[in-house]
């Protein structure tokens, strides 16, 4: 299957917005801390102590099985099981500060090379013991399942039961995965949000079963699921805060997703898991494009790795290999067959501000600290010890290319000045300078109080060959007509 640039954004975006969820949700688990006027922040803290932007382990546990889908493997396969499984052991014997009882239990007795076969049997061990599996800790790391099986809803449905039943054997549990990776998979493929699809895959007893849960969840407060460690309350709880939260109308609609991951973390109790629940329905829905820089800048986590790192895998799991100019797999993109000249001046309004080409990366000046990439780069194309912001801003007028366009011009141009607040020269740049540069260059002018009208004229003098698209454009006038001036 071919996907659309926008449809490769919601892929990633499931990812993202499963770490940005949970990162978001972490210092308020279980009331270990109180919501402020202000809404939630990436405050750190929780049960595992974690890092502000620091995920925890419903984004690990999504990271052992992205880690695997990223390969093309099959999650079906007994090998891509045990490679998970291993991956499960691994960060297990990291010893992390906080893990589900139930996980623990089984990766505490599956020992150090666990295989898929052994990992499930002891899941359903437990299963058959206990019969209290029903967790949420498999529900909470569906996002991955979904990427390789966007061509096959049948194909998913068996791999989402078989990844879960590694850890959660219970049947409610493992439809509960069912349910949310094809929901997953439908607002990635149709840029909607429906919950329902997934029933046709159910049997008919537990598909009437779902569809009363799901009545329920639609027509009750949000509130009302909790507790949520159940995987079938906190699959309530995720939806309910999605569908009880509003859908701006402004011409700003991927907010929703900002704004539905507030509404899941006011649920309460288990804040971090019913956060990265509904944060992958709403990255698939709305797109990586649409999670706010500054939840991005600090996403971090197992194993050692930066949120931006899960884009990349899940570029690869969804497109089934590398994209264009080799990208994510390529150390440095070459762009010179556009024949642009280097360029790199300065902002007219901000010299801290340095506007370039992509050629440029390659001998940034001293005094550059940090750089916002409005294409793609290679993964050793900017220098370390930069800091790094990337938006995928793709130089095409069409709406249906870049459908959050106008949250992003505005997102890139608040993180160059929150980066120039905080003491950093910046390099701003695209891939010629021509329209994605000037365009967020113009935007960055009019946050600072600018006439659009003279920003334009005198940026794009400062940069001869600028010519921002039509669409690009058309986007800064509704910015201007919307205020973005004060």
């Amino acid at each position: 299957m071919k996907l659309s640039p926008a449809q490769v954004d919601r892929a990633c975006g499931a990812v993202l917005g499963t770490a940005v969820g949970d990162a978001l949700g972490a210092p308020y688990e279980f009331g270990l801390a109180k919501v402020g006027p202000e809404g939630p922040r990436m405050l750190g803290g929780g049960l595992g102590d974690f890092a502000p932007g620091e995920w925890t382990d419903d984004t690990t546990m999504s990271w052992a099985i992205l880690d695997v889908a990223a390969t093309g493997a099959d999650l079906r396969s007994e090998e891509a099981l045990t490679q998970i499984a291993r991956n499960f052991r691994g960060w297990y014997d990291s010893h992390p500060p906080d893990i589900g009882n139930q996980t623990r239990t089984i990766l505490s007795a599956v020992g150090a090379d666990p295989t898929g076969a052994t990992m499930t049997a002891t899941s359903y061990d437990l299963h058959a013991r206990t019969g209290h599996t029903a967790g949420n800790g498999s529900l909470m790391r569906t996002a991955p399942v979904a990427l390789p099986y966007l061509a096959d809803p049948v194909a998913l449905a068996e791999a989402a039961r078989k990844v879960g039943a590694l850890t959660h054997y219970d049947l409610h549990a493992q439809e509960a995965c069912v349910l949310w990776s094809l929901s997953i998979r439908h607002a990635i493929l149709h840029a909607e949000l429906e919950l329902r699809p997934g029933l046709d895959y159910l049997d008919e007893e537990a598909a009437a079963y779902w569809a009363d849960r799901i009545d329920e969840a639609e027509n009750s407060d949000p509130g009302r699921f909790r507790p949520n460690g159940w995987a079938v309350a906190a699959l309530q709880a995720a939806w309910s805060a999605i569908v009880h939260t509003s859908v701006p109308a402004d011409g700003s609609e991927c907010r929703h997703l900002a704004d539905g991951l507030v509404t899941a973390i006011a649920i309460g109790d288990d804040t971090d898991t019913v956060a990265a629940i509904a944060g992958a329905l709403l990255g698939a829905r709305w797109g990586a494009s649409a999670i706010p820089a500054q939840w991005r800048r600090l996403s971090h986590g197992y194993p050692g790795i930066r949120g931006e790192r899960l884009v990349e895998l899940a570029h690869l799991a969804a497109n089934k290999g590398a994209g264009v100019y080799g990208w994510p797999l390529s150390s440095h993109i070459d762009y010179s067959m556009y024949g642009s000249a280097r360029t790199l001046v300065r902002h007219p309004y901000d010299d801290g501000v340095l506007l370039a080409d992509a050629s440029a990366l390659d001998e940034l000046p001293e005094e550059a600290t940090a750089v916002v990439s409005l294409c793609l780069v290679g993964g050793k194309q900017i220098r370390p010890d930069l800091e790094h912001v990337v938006y995928r801003l793709i130089d095409h007028a069409d709406l249906a290319v870049n459908p959050n366009l106008d949250f992003l011009l505005v997102d890139a141009a608040r993180t160059v000045a929150t980066l120039r607040d905080q003491g950093h020269v910046v390099v701003l740049h695209c891939v010629a300078a021509h329209s994605r540069t000037p365009a967020v260059a113009i935007a960055y002018a009019m946050l600072r109080g600018v006439d659009l009208a003279e920003a334009s004229k005198v940026i794009c003098a400062a940069l001869p060959a600028a010519r921002p698209n039509a669409g690009f454009r058309a986007a800064l006038k509704r910015l201007d007509a919307s205020g973005l001036q004060a």
